[in-house]
């Protein structure tokens, strides 16, 4: 798939994940850079980024989110560098792919889809009026409804319940998720962007909600999750 979408001399930005980075620098920095030549369906050689005349040693193993700019479009993936080496008097670094190719769209977060245990409730009135200044104050100990994540990304989420919340109300949302094999426990605030009965299925409604006042490190947490199982189906497709 990928020699379909990406040829030599295109553009890509690399950024590195689970905070990987040359040493001294920030790992949340995005280089930019050309790719060199592609390989196989899931490998490629990207030219070795450089800062002014100073060539920027990513490390070997670093895993990378790649954003391809090609003539069809944005496209993304991620990969991880296994090797780097001079060619032709330029020096390149050798990734390899460990999630597929996909559009990409700049302005959403990919959905990743699942089956999560979830439990949700509406915010209390004073708790809305802390969320819309920024705050943090949740009431404990109030009753939550069961409801089940069916695609997540790190902007939001979309689960199914057997309660519909209003369009536009603020639910405070908890569920588990598996990082490094250690089990976390998330506590979000979301908006509910969009409510609606489940085709065939009466009594059940498909609700889209979208954090609020979400810090990076948990939204990075999130995606660093996605990416996991992500390179966990691929591998087990791969057996």
């Amino acid at each position: 798939m990928l020699s379909k979408y990406v040829f030599a001399g295109d553009k890509v930005d690399l950024q590195a994940v689970d905070r990987l980075g040359p040493e001294g620098s920030d790992a949340k920095k995005v280089y930019s850079s050309k790719v060199y030549d592609v390989l196989t369906d899931d490998r490629l050689e990207v030219l070795m980024p450089m800062e002014k005349t100073k060539l920027i040693l990513l490390p070997i193993d670093g895993e990378y989110d790649l954003c391809f700019y090609t003539s069809l479009g944005l496209y993304q993936c991620f990969a991880r560098i296994i090797d780097r080496y001079k060619s032709n008097n330029v020096y390149v670094l050798v990734f390899e792919l460990t999630s597929n190719l996909r559009k990409h769209q700049r302005r959403d977060y990919y959905r990743f889809s699942c089956v999560l245990d979830m439990k949700t409730r509406e915010l209390k009135q004073e708790e809305v009026m802390a969320v819309e200044a920024n705050q943090v104050l949740l009431v404990p100990g109030l009753p939550l409804r069961r409801s089940l994540i069916v695609d997540i990304s790190g902007g939001g989420i979309r689960f199914i319940s057997d309660h519909a919340y209003e369009q536009g109300s603020m639910i405070y949302c908890t569920y588990q998720l598996m990082a490094d094999k250690v089990a976390r426990d998330y506590e979000i605030v979301g908006k509910v962007l969009s409510v609606r009965e489940v085709a065939n299925r009466p009594g059940e409604y498909e609700h889209r909600v979208q954090y609020v006042n979400l810090d990076n490190d948990t939204r990075e947490e999130i995606i660093k999750f996605i990416f996991e199982e992500e390179r966990r189906i691929r591998r087990n497709k791969a057996k």
